[in-house]
Parts: C-alpha cells; sequence; structure tokens
C-alpha cells in the first residue's frame, strides 16, 4: 500500500474483495470499513437466525468484526471467498454463546414490541412467522441447519456456501433440499409428531 496516499472512501468501494482484504491486512481502516459495510447486515442475520435474540445478535456480529479486526493480518487465501472466514468466526460466535448459555441458568422473559406508526397486526404475524420458522428449523439436522443459515440468512451462494463448510456444491444443493422438504413438512404438520 502507498503509504504516502491511502485510497479515499469512494476509490475503496469499488474494489474487489482480495484488493479490500490486502489494504485491509496492510493496515488501512478504511478499506476494512468496506468490507464491514458490505458484509454486516449478512453476518448479522446469520446470528440472528441462530440465537433468535436481535440483542444478542448484534453483539456478537460486531464482536465478529472485532475479532476479524484483530487478526486480518493472518488471514489467508485457501480458495474460499473472505467471507467464509466470516462466517466461521460467526459460527464460532454461536457456539461459544451457547456454551455460555447452558452454564447459566436463564428465564425466558417476553419482550415488547414497540411499535411507531406500524400496523401491530402486521408485525405480530411476521413476528409468529419467523419464530415458526426457526423453531422448525431446530429439527433439522445440524448441517441441514447451517445450509440453510447460511444460504438464506447470509445470502451466500451455493460455491460460497461449499467452501465454507468444506463440502461439495453437489452435497450443498442435497442438504438444501432435503432441508426445504423437511422444514415444508414441519410447518404443514406432516412429520409425525
Amino acid at each position: 500500500m502507498d503509504k504516502e496516499r491511502a485510497l479515499s472512501n469512494e476509490e475503496l468501494s469499488v474494489l474487489k474483495e482480495p484488493e479490500l482484504v490486502c489494504q485491509a491486512q496492510a493496515g488501512d481502516r478504511g478499506a476494512f470499513a468496506v468490507l464491514y459495510e458490505r458484509y454486516f447486515d449478512k453476518i448479522y442475520r446469520y446470528t440472528v437466525l441462530k440465537v433468535g435474540d436481535r440483542s444478542e445478535a448484534e453483539d456478537m456480529t460486531q464482536q465478529v468484526f472485532l475479532k476479524a479486526l484483530k487478526s486480518i493480518s493472518s488471514f489467508k487465501w485457501k480458495e474460499v471467498p473472505f467471507s467464509a472466514w466470516l462466517y466461521r468466526i460467526a459460527h464460532n460466535q454461536v457456539v461459544d454463546y451457547f456454551r455460555k448459555k447452558s452454564r447459566r441458568p436463564t428465564a425466558d422473559i417476553e419482550k415488547c414490541l414497540i411499535v411507531s406508526g406500524q400496523d401491530t397486526q402486521q408485525l405480530v404475524e411476521i413476528k409468529m412467522s419467523i419464530e415458526q420458522v426457526a423453531i422448525a428449523a431446530r429439527r433439522l439436522t445440524p448441517a441441514q441447519q447451517e445450509v440453510i443459515s447460511l444460504r438464506f440468512a447470509g445470502e451466500m451462494r451455493i460455491a460460497e456456501v461449499a467452501a465454507a463448510m468444506g463440502k461439495s456444491q453437489g452435497a450443498v444443493k442435497a442438504l438444501q433440499h432435503s432441508a426445504i422438504l423437511a422444514l415444508r413438512k414441519i410447518l404443514h404438520g406432516e412429520d409425525g409428531e
């Protein structure tokens, strides 16, 4: 990186992922900020789907990016996209969260839904639908859960999911297909339970 002239935000925003990562590894905080902006929403959706708590997911997502910032210099390209590395950090955060949660007793308290100028009925229905899918997803195999989380919450392409999970694209497609069929059966009460 040219130490005399850092790239502007506009110049950084058009760089491809490898160039941004290289700039961030060289200490360019602006480049890391662009990576943060590109991936924050996807990592957040992934964590909220996994933990089911928006506040916890926000905190976890921030931790993911703090860890990524601290260790970006050690990131190595190994035929997987940078986003797969971020999802691996997020996955580890989720595992740590559940490990810690299982050690401390908690009480489920229904959170208040603050609504300002929106249709309360519609928001409640959406929340209930999301909760039903999240509950149903817990009955999938761990591999199916991971594929669904990465594909739909993380908005990753099949190839990216395959790289992140260390599976072939065909295996990911098969897992996704079986997971969707299983979810459909669970949600329609056809699973025999």
